[in-house]
């Protein structure tokens, strides 16, 4: 019985911890966007060069 007058206030300080900290979280924009970054591994990203294409050189020498 003895033990209930700690662990009732140590189990509601822990709630108010909690519960400030999901706060701070979701007001610092941590839930904000959940959906795009998983979705971002399926969009092609064209500025990378393959390594299937030839190289194109600009100078015009070595090729007679």
């Amino acid at each position: 019985m003895e033990s209930l007058y700690l662990l009732i206030p140590l189990s509601i300080l822990l709630t108010f911890v909690i519960g400030i900290i999901f706060l701070w979280a979701t007001r610092s924009g941590q839930f904000d966007d959940l959906d795009s970054p998983a979705q971002r591994i399926l969009l092609d990203d064209d500025s990378i060069k393959h390594a299937d294409r030839p190289a194109e050189t600009d100078s015009g020498e070595g090729i007679d």
